[in-house]
């Protein structure tokens, strides 16, 4: 996620508001919410390189 000026929302860059810290309102909220429960930021793993599997 790219960084965004220091009291702007993390999703669209709007003045944050204190309420929804660090978002300007619930529906920027609720996009990041959408974004971790549809898997949008989840970490690329390669397949088989468990630590587990290596050792």
């Amino acid at each position: 996620m790219n960084e965004t000026p220091k009291g702007k929302c993390v999703i669209c860059g709007k003045p944050k508001d204190e309420r929804y810290k660090p978002f300007c309102s619930k529906r920027c909220a609720d996009v990041d919410l959408n974004r971790w429960f549809s898997g949008g930021y989840a970490i690329p793993v390669e397949e088989g390189s468990d630590r587990e599997e290596n050792e």
